[in-house]
């Protein structure tokens, strides 16, 4: 597959670390930074071109005519979709994804019932919303105040959740095989893996469970919180929440949860905070700085169920989470965009760092990845994934519909977690289960080279195309 990419900022370089990896593609990379493709083309396998990509000789040159796909990822929208139009119109690439971070792009319509935002003017084949992405992730971990990471499947049937084994659980030290005495009827899991002192243990029913064991789940969305019990002990539930910085990510999950919560959100800048003022309705707007000490003591931070600090600065994100978690906050959750800074932050004072690149990155591979991938979730700062994918075909066409879960060959590293089939969810332990036409199956991938055999699996043969 021939794919230029448009910018080679943290998502655009990762994005093309994870393509060139890839057997059988060809990669071109535009950039107007001379310096960053040639720091880029010393340790990738791809083309580089210094130039703006929404120029058409800049796309000509990069081999745009006889292109496959185009992922429009510099940090400017209005970059990526002329890129994306001229891309459709020029060259007729088929393919053509746009990193979109304005609400305006995204969701004015114009009062035309028959358009889903500006960005369809433009010819996009899909969008990323870095914002909307995060937003999401956020509002799923306020669902859940003990959860690492909360990973939602198949319009949200499934519920992937990570968390750490606290003393008090119900399960702790015993075996797994021990959980099914203490659920109701009806309410099953998988554990798909266990991470304990850094290191990936594949469960199995004799895996006895140990306090600070790191536990990845898979369960119906109406049962996280019956078998998050069994793990930990019952907390209780968020009411107070503060967000400092008042940006689109701050602004987007204050206004989507100040109708559940008790929501407080600093922002510095005066012209802003009269904005989020005027279009909040229940939130409180503190106009001040998160790391003000005063100002957080004011207003009762060792009260505080979560404190996130969600501004564009890491260093301002740390040292507000620090000074709120010392004040007294019950737990914090920290943007940091610097990679290197999550693998040092995470899990010490700082309860949850959320990483929108690599968030965003997950959302692209989705859309990049061979077969029928629905959604790819990176884990562990992106050395695993949660990969669900949707199987089609028949017997005859298809390597997986008629096969009974057990029968299957799993590439190694790739666990199957589970299956969803309309409004049922299957747990993986259930190897019996014979998969259908349509079914959406959860994997924990510990190995992230297997997943182009992953992909061959669920491929469909040219005959169920007639």
């Amino acid at each position: 597959m021939k794919i230029i990419i448009l910018g080679s900022g943290q998502v655009g370089s990762t994005v093309a670390h994870n393509l060139a990896a890839l057997p059988n593609n060809d990669v071109t990379i535009i950039d107007p930074s001379e310096s960053a493709l040639r720091n880029l083309g010393s340790h990738l396998d791809v083309q580089t071109i210094v130039g703006n990509g929404a120029s058409p000789s800049v796309l000509a040159a990069a081999g745009a005519a006889d292109c496959d796909m185009l992922l429009a990822l510099t940090r400017f929208d209005e970059t990526n979709l002329v890129a994306c139009k001229i891309a459709a119109d020029v060259f007729n690439i088929p393919y053509r994804i746009a990193r979109v971070r304005q609400t305006d792009y995204l969701e004015f319509d114009g009062g035309r019932e028959d358009e889903a935002g500006t960005w369809q003017a433009f010819d996009v084949t899909e969008t990323i919303s870095p914002e909307q992405l995060v937003t999401e992730r956020l509002a799923a971990l306020l669902s859940y105040t003990s959860a690492l990471q909360v990973l939602r499947f198949a319009d949200d049937k499934a519920r992937m959740v990570v968390l750490r084994a606290q003393s008090g659980g119900l399960l702790i030290n015993r075996p797994i095989a021990e959980i099914n005495g203490h659920l109701p009827e009806n309410v099953d899991c998988q554990i798909c893996a266990i991470y304990r002192n850094d290191r990936l243990i594949v469960p199995s029913a004799q895996t006895v469970i140990i306090e600070d064991d790191e536990i990845c789940f898979l369960a119906d969305s109406r049962h996280v919180k019956t078998i998050m019990r069994e793990l930990r002990p019952n907390e209780q539930r968020t009411r107070r929440v503060m967000i400092a910085g008042g940006g689109n990510i701050g602004y987007r999950l204050a206004k989507q949860a100040e109708q559940l919560y008790d929501i407080k959100i600093i922002e510095n800048n005066p012209a802003r905070a009269h904005w989020l003022a005027d279009n909040l309705n229940s939130a409180l707007v503190l106009q001040g700085s998160a790391t003000d000490e005063n100002l957080l003591t004011e207003e009762y931070i060792d009260e505080i169920d979560v404190f996130l600090a969600l501004t564009n600065d890491d260093e301002n994100n740390i040292m507000s989470s620090l000074l709120a978690k010392d004040l007294g906050a019950r737990r914090v959750v920290t943007i940091i965009n610097r990679s290197r800074y999550v693998d040092l932050l995470e899990g010490n004072q700082i309860d949850i760092v959320v990483s929108p690149h690599l968030i965003t990155i997950g959302g692209i591979l989705a859309h990049i990845r061979h077969g029928d991938v629905a959604a790819i979730h990176p884990l562990r700062r992106g050395s695993a994934e949660a990969v669900e994918v949707v199987v089609h075909g028949t017997p005859e066409t298809s390597a997986l519909v008629g096969r009974r879960i057990s029968e299957v060959r799993w590439p190694q590293g790739c666990h199957f977690a589970g299956l969803v089939r309309g409004e049922t969810v299957v747990m993986g332990h259930k190897e019996d289960v014979v998969m259908m036409d349509g079914d959406h199956l959860i994997f924990f991938v510990s190995r992230r080279r297997v997943l182009p055999d992953l992909e061959k699996l669920i491929q469909v043969k040219v005959g169920f195309f007639g």
